[in-house]
């Protein structure tokens, strides 16, 4: 899974990502995701659940919060977006607290609160070695990295079930001798239709994916970037991935 490394002097925390959950999904690629919630919460010493007040509370949410009430660890209720003024199910979210050991209201845009809430969790850690490095922050490789930024880019534009149906595949990735980075990747989704969709009218979809890519990475790495990034049809990859 991928994860998260943030070390203080207080200590060294590993996050752990998982996927979202499709509660009315029923094919083999959703299971597996299913499967890969459940082993992550039970390997984990608290559990985070993030919340987006300006969505109500709705089947996908039930099925999540019905899973972690089941799990006999430390949770904390992460409601996010505070930088909001309009946050219609902010309550809605606050009549859970009782079911959590502390709710904290934070802003990931602006980093609103992110120090208060990483103070409250490593107060719930168990003592023990870290596990990585002390100036490590992830435990992915670049190309995996590339992957999933290139995939959060895709759900941010899409939204809705393709994210869920695609797989990004780096394969190429070097540094020229005048700095630039080169970076070859691809899309793979499981149907024609969806491919369409992501690569939009008049291709303005893969555009805007490939750019908000080439930006970030732009700023992270600090030196100028080439992306070039298409979509092809793997009806398999799934199966492919094991």
């Amino acid at each position: 899974p991928v994860q998260g490394i943030l070390t203080r002097p207080e200590g060294q925390a590993v996050f752990v990502d998982t996927p979202g959950l499709m509660k009315k999904a029923k094919d083999e690629l959703t299971r597996k995701l299913l499967d890969s919630i459940k082993d992550s919460l039970r390997d984990v010493d608290v559990i985070l659940y993030v919340a987006d007040p300006t969505r109500s509370i709705g089947d996908e949410e039930k099925a999540m919060l019905a899973m972690i009430r089941e799990i006999q660890k430390t949770k904390i209720l992460v409601i996010n977006k505070s930088d909001l003024a309009d946050r219609p199910f902010v309550d809605h979210y606050h009549d859970l607290s009782p079911d959590f050991a502390a709710t904290v209201e934070v802003s990931a845009k602006t980093a609103a609160n992110v120090s208060a809430l990483a103070e409250i969790i490593f107060q719930n850690l168990p003592e023990g070695e870290p596990f990585y490095p002390l100036h490590q922050l992830t435990n992915l490789k670049n190309e995996i990295w590339l992957a999933e930024l290139i995939r959060e880019k895709l759900f941010l534009r899409l939204r809705q079930e393709v994210p869920y149906t695609t797989h990004v595949e780096v394969e190429e990735l070097e540094t020229r001798e005048d700095g630039m980075l080169m970076v070859k990747a691809t899309i793979y989704t499981t149907q024609e239709r969806y491919k369409r969709m992501i690569i939009g009218k008049g291709g303005q979809g893969i555009k805007e994916i490939g750019q908000s890519t080439r930006n970030e990475l732009v700023a992270v790495m600090q030196r100028k970037v080439y992306l070039d990034l298409n979509v092809e049809v793997d009806a398999h990859w799934v199966d492919r991935l094991g």
